[in-house]
């Protein structure tokens, strides 16, 4: 094995990490463009981070190749064994996030190089921290380490919402940062409740102790885990907790609302970890603590948040909404407690995550080209470029609704399939398929305020369309749509193989262990996800 392929696992942390200390030593005035010194340093800032973000691409497709195969790839930082070292873990569906967050972030980079970083200052640092955070949750094998990579992409993200400036962002960024802040502590305590019954924080070795804590120690853990839910549920927008997203989304600048758009699945990436594993159907006396609430509260967010978008009276706005909704959607899948419903949920948050990050891009697209009316959906002068626009926001609609051969409605039907025989197979549908014709009504009621309600008594509001650039970036979001309806069969295979890996704690023990934790994991009690308990 080179150089390369032994730390390959750790490179995701690494690169954005140096890259945003390079680009902070390199002075980014992106505030005072106006001198040629300050302009010159901001170009060389945009090679640097796109650079640096199309390397951790490529890292990532790598990383990807490598855990297709089943491999748990391990790292120990310092080589200091687990579980009391840092440990990163690889497996499929880490993987799969650092691709996702990558072929996210390496458009909505580009599109911020248009001008929007030339806003605020240290734009680009901070965007690599924020790479840095995502890249680090999605990697980490341990539970505190988990905490400190959720502090790390808030931090960053703190700053970027305000980015630019502006009463609105400040406002709605104060309650974003307090709300934050509270929910950080839960984090802490509850991390403390478990390490205080298991002696472990790392998720290989909880998933083997936890079952091992008996009544009435397990309901501390009962307690945890449901502090826990609060927090990933929060930072995922679960319905009740997700009421401040519409706003903080929409007050953003649009590649900053973009990059959020993962964000979110931070929390769901979060909760299939913590909730579906480690208190998973293995759990002993904690098992499946979150399952009577988890799957009901996710139909309710995607409910509201279809609510929310059918009565939102801006594009951005609906585009944020659509984000609860499409979460909310996810979570039902995750609330299932099925390996077909893990896979089916994966593959649907990747179309998701996609869609709703060229959505925000498109809406700023349409907003310039308005006038003075910007994205309120209230008649006004015709666009610039209304054939390209209003063909990029039906497929995005399209993909969001669920309708064929999109993958949305891939994942949609692969969802309804895999609720089929649970106890709340009706409930489950109701909801998918209302709130797929709800998206599919308010995003068509958008458009056509937007493209066909023209006021022909005012003058064009624009003498020339989007920057090339601008648009090119939020195509190549919407195309990668496409790209996963086009390989569906191949991505639906690896998705199904990362949740019934996630069932395998034998492996992950070895892996994150060494052969001693596997050899206890072999005789503990067979792990399930299927929502029935083992017998004892």
């Amino acid at each position: 094995m080179n150089w390369i392929d032994l730390h390959l696992p750790i490179l995701p942390v690494l690169l954005p990490a140096i890259t945003a200390v390079l680009l902070l030593l390199l002075g980014d005035h992106g505030g005072d463009t106006h001198g040629g010194h300050g302009h010159h340093k901001l170009l060389w800032a945009r090679r640097l981070a796109l650079a640096s973000t199309a390397l951790g691409l490529l890292i990532a497709a790598a990383l990807v190749q490598r855990a297709a195969t089943g491999e748990l790839i391990a790292y120990r930082v310092g080589d200091w064994p687990a579980p009391f070292g840092i440990l990163v873990l690889v497996d499929r569906l880490g993987a799969m996030m650092l691709m996702l967050g990558a072929c996210v972030a390496l458009p909505v980079l580009w599109y911020a190089s248009g001008g929007w970083d030339a806003h605020g200052r240290y734009f680009h640092a901070l965007f690599q921290f924020q790479l840095l955070g995502l890249y680090g949750a999605f990697v980490t094998g341990d539970l505190f380490n988990l905490f400190v990579f959720f502090e790390v992409l808030l931090i960053a993200s703190y700053v970027l919402m305000v980015h630019g400036q502006g009463r609105v962002r400040f406002r709605v960024g104060l309650h974003y940062v307090v709300l934050n802040l509270a929910a950080s502590a839960l984090f802490l305590i509850g991390v403390a409740l478990i390490y205080a019954k298991t002696g472990t924080l790392n998720l290989a070795d909880l998933a083997l102790r936890v079952p091992q804590v008996a009544a009435p120690d397990a309901a501390v853990l009962q307690v945890a885990a449901l502090l826990l839910l609060v927090v990933f549920g929060f930072k995922a927008a679960l319905m009740p907790l997700a009421m401040w997203l519409p706003a903080t989304y929409a007050a953003a600048s649009p590649p900053v609302a973009a990059l959020f758009a993962i964000m979110t699945k931070v929390g769901v990436y979060a909760i299939v970890r913590v909730h579906g594993v480690v208190f998973g159907n293995s759990g002993g006396a904690a098992a499946l603590t979150v399952e009577p609430v988890l799957l009901p509260l996710a139909l309710i967010t995607s409910v509201v948040g279809v609510m929310g978008a059918l009565s939102a009276r801006t594009l951005v706005r609906l585009v944020a909404w659509l984000t609860v909704t499409s979460v909310g959607t996810v979570l039902a899948g995750v609330g299932l407690f099925g390996a077909a419903a893990w896979g089916a949920a994966f593959y649907y948050m990747i179309n998701s995550t996609l869609v709703i990050a060229a959505l925000f891009l498109l809406a700023e697209l349409v907003a310039a080209q308005r006038g003075d009316a910007d994205g309120q959906l209230v008649p006004a002068s015709p666009v610039a470029q209304p054939t390209l626009l209003g063909l990029m926001l039906l497929l995005a609609a399209a993909s969001t609704a669920g309708l064929p051969p999109l993958p949305g409605f891939i994942g949609k039907l692969m969802l309804l399939e895999s609720a089929t025989g649970h106890a709340w197979a009706a409930a489950f549908w109701t909801v998918v398929l209302g709130v797929g014709f709800i998206t599919l009504v308010g995003l068509a009621r958008a458009g056509s305020i937007l493209f066909w309600q023209v006021r022909t008594d005012l003058p064009d509001s624009a003498s020339a369309g989007s920057s090339p650039k601008l648009v090119l970036a939020t195509c190549a979001l919407l195309a990668a749509s496409v790209l996963i309806s086009v390989a569906s069969a191949p991505i639906q295979q690896y998705t199904q193989a990362a949740a019934e890996q996630l069932t395998d704690r034998a492996a992950y023990a070895d892996a994150a262990l060494g052969e001693q934790g596997g050899a206890a994991a072999k005789t503990a009690r067979p792990f399930r996800i299927d929502g029935r308990k083992e017998a004892p």
